[in-house]
């Protein structure tokens, strides 16, 4: 049995939508409104797309550089870069929603023994208030952040940390990610590789797949004793 679970933390643990949706459902932000699902797409492509490309040419930023950067984007394409939004959304992206079954889940975890951590993209600061926020620090052993390494995930450095921080091996790991990108690196890496898949999306077409594949991560407690 796998006993060392690894979260990704952004899609998985907390919810990249929930900034736009909050601010949507304000007095006066009718125009965010009718566009907030749109924002919040296009502010999440970019920020993955920005995150890969700066991996491919060594020009590394840090998660909350790319993050801004990937609103300005997404602002601009919904015609709303006018609206006075990018300081109250960056803001209540520092304070994303854990998705609902975070909670009970990771105590599942922890009451049986697992040793629990994430393993992020994020930048300290922004990922320390977005755990505070949710109120999950109490389950977890530790926060991972690649800027020890300097490079964004699915590069292998990245993963390389579990093993470095919890002198595991790899086959010891069971890895939980909602990005198939993701799951399928760390599959790719060795871990035992649970996708999320709170989509409803195909398998990714790459060369690791994951092991298994879930709606949330309410099932995760139950599935830990067949792995």
């Amino acid at each position: 049995m796998s006993r060392i679970c690894i979260f990704d933390a952004y899609g998985t643990l907390f919810d990249v939508g929930s900034a736009a949706r909050r601010a949507a459902a304000e007095p006066g932000r009718e125009a965010l409104a009718e566009r907030w699902q749109a924002l919040a797409e296009a502010w999440r492509q970019k920020q993955l797309q920005y995150t890969w490309l700066r991996a491919i040419t060594g020009e590394h930023a840090d998660f909350w550089q790319v993050t801004q950067d990937a609103l300005d984007w997404a602002l601009e394409a919904a015609g709303l870069e006018n609206e006075g939004l990018r300081p109250h959304l960056l803001d209540l992206y520092r304070e994303l929603d854990a998705f609902p079954e975070v909670p009970a889940t990771l105590g599942a975890l922890k009451d049986v023994g697992c040793t629990c951590a994430i393993l992020s993209n994020g930048a300290p600061g922004m990922l320390a208030d977005a755990v505070a926020s949710a109120g999950i620090g109490g389950w977890l052993d530790d926060v991972l952040l690649i800027e020890s390494v300097g490079v964004f995930k699915p590069d292998a450095r990245v993963y390389d940390m579990v093993g470095q921080r919890f002198d595991c091996r790899r086959e010891d790991v069971l890895f939980v990610s909602s990005n198939g990108w993701d799951a399928a690196g760390a599959a790719s890496y060795g871990f035992v590789t649970v996708w999320a898949n709170r989509r409803g999306e195909p398998v990714d077409r790459l060369p690791g797949r994951p092991q298994h594949v879930v709606p949330d991560l309410a099932r995760l407690p139950d599935l830990l004793e067949t792995v």
